[in-house]
């Protein structure tokens, strides 16, 4: 008899089985746990007492965390967090601090930080309901929740928590294509596949959208030349009219327009599609009306801002992410849908995880209405956030924002050495510095750029400041993506003179 079946029958009870102390469920292990989460919180709160960046470069990361991330034998829990926090932590951007300004990478909310807390210790799946009881309760509130939020009829509409964008996008750029085959090709896609006439399928998306139109268009097969890029206006928001070219063409070249893509927030602007507008032109021609809302659906909370998301009812479906500028650990976002009966062009069963007879008896597993199988228990931090602060704290965080965005665009509307490049929309403020003297040898432009780019390097090496970098119409330009209630007008204002006198280093340097 093995020892694995004597130990099975008490033969040797004595024995004791592995993973005592690594596991919870027993009173070492509980203990384990709780040593083991004050050495993190310790370690966390060291760092982010420090400035944005180490300065560190890849090159000297990839020397310094050079190391068997799977020795022989183990050198325990506190030796291990200890090398942690100061060779990976020390060197990763500390989001919340004020001058970390760069991308859509929020800083956390505390209550949502006990939530992911929670919600990884228990471990939940959210594909099947034994596996997931009081998680899929508490994720269909707040799918149900997001939905009334949005302007929904919630006994009709539906969702699901996702990974973010990229994921909500694809998976309603997958609805709206099998709903289209369906309808006018009599077809399934699931079972059926797609029909010649593919070819022909076109998604329209505003130029200044979000790179996962042309993703998603690729993975669903149509390849990413699928998707029309429609001309945005003065304010980079999708225009009506140079839609209406568009469909007209696509008309006349016998294209098979299936779905219309507005965004609500785009990465760089934060620029709103008008929605109503592209919400008729979606109802007139049978389109799909998808809007990705990831940046600016955090809007709908607030009361002096949730204007700018009229017409967002009447998309057919909508994504919304939380880690962006709603404040929750990364990832954290949903997809919602106008007509959840829209989830049977893909649902499917499997007997081992959501079998028939378990619809028939009412029993929810969230596995059909996702691309993902294993997914984890993400709605829990919203939920714990939202109960802790209410709409109008959320809000107020929210509205913050965007106030700091409009005055740090006036601080660089009124400084001659900075140019603005539009009026913020929500809270992303787009600038770059100018070059007070020309380069003997560079075209302006080239030489505008060139300092640009230098600055923000810079900044980071120097650990100065977290910026982004971007391009308008071809040139580039720095980005303040300005999510943290913390920051002040003081602490982007001291930032800005980094920026100028670097700037001026470089001119320096350079033209003398």
């Amino acid at each position: 008899m093995n020892d694995h079946r004597r130990r099975l029958r008490g033969d040797d009870a004595a024995e004791t089985p592995p993973g005592v102390g690594t596991f919870l469920g027993t009173g070492a292990g509980s203990a384990a746990y709780r040593r083991a989460m004050d050495a993190a919180v310790d370690a966390v709160l060291d760092v982010t007492a420090d400035g944005p960046y180490s300065g560190a470069t890849y090159d000297e990361l990839a020397d310094e965390l050079a190391v068997d991330p799977l020795p022989e034998t183990g050198e325990g829990l506190d030796e291990t967090l200890a090398w942690v926090r100061e060779h990976v932590l020390a060197n990763s951007v500390v989001t919340s601090h004020p001058t970390c300004v760069a991308h859509l990478q929020c800083p956390t909310a505390i209550p949502a930080l006990a939530a992911e807390t929670m919600l990884s210790a228990v471990n939940q799946s959210m594909d099947s309901w034994d596996q997931s009881p009081a998680a899929t309760v508490v994720e269909e509130t707040m799918v149900e929740e997001l939905c009334s939020l949005f302007g929904y009829d919630t006994d009709a509409a539906d969702g699901v928590f996702t990974s973010g964008g990229t994921a909500s996008n694809l998976l309603g750029l997958l609805l709206a294509r099998d709903r289209y085959v369906a309808e006018t090709f009599d077809r399934r896609v699931q079972d059926e596949g797609l029909p010649a006439e593919a070819s022909d399928l076109r998604i329209l998306c505003s130029d200044t959208g979000h790179f996962t139109a042309e993703q998603s268009a690729a993975v669903l097969g149509l390849g990413e030349e699928a998707v029309v890029s429609v001309l945005t206006d003065d304010d980079y928001r999708m225009d009506p009219e140079a839609l209406d070219a568009e469909l007209e063409r696509l008309d006349e070249d016998g294209k098979r327009p299936f779905a219309l893509v507005a965004t609500a927030g785009t990465t760089d602007f934060g620029s709103v599609d008008p929605l109503p507008a592209l919400a008729d032109r979606a109802a007139d021609h049978d389109l799909w009306f998808h809007v990705d809302a990831a940046y600016g659906g955090a809007l709908a909370v607030s009361d002096t801002h949730r204007e700018k998301l009229a017409g967002v009812d009447r998309a057919d479906s909508v994504a919304v992410d939380f880690h962006k500028l709603l404040y929750q650990p990364i990832s954290c976002g949903a997809f919602l849908v106008r007509d959840g009966r829209h989830y049977d062009l893909i649902d499917r069963n499997a007997s081992y995880l959501n079998p028939e007879t378990d619809e028939a008896a009412g029993v929810p597993n969230l596995v059909g209405k996702s691309l993902a199988t294993t997914r984890r228990f993400d709605a829990l931090k919203p939920f714990v956030t939202f109960r802790t602060l209410g709409r109008e704290g959320v809000a107020e965080l929210v509205d913050y924002t965007l106030a700091l965005a409009d005055d740090v665009a006036e601080l660089v509307e009124r400084d001659p050495a900075l140019e603005l490049a539009a009026d913020p929309t929500l809270n992303a403020v787009v600038f770059r510095y100018r070059p007070l003297r020309s380069h003997p040898d560079r075209e302006t432009g080239d030489w505008v750029d060139a300092v640009n780019r230098r600055i923000r390097d810079h900044l980071l090496e120097r650990g100065l400041g977290v910026v982004a970098r971007t391009e308008v119409d071809g040139d580039a330009y720095l980005k303040l993506t300005l999510l943290n209630p913390q920051t002040t007008v003081d602490d982007v204002a001291d930032l800005l003179v980094s920026v100028k006198q670097y700037g001026a280093a470089v001119e320096s340097e350079v033209v003398e």
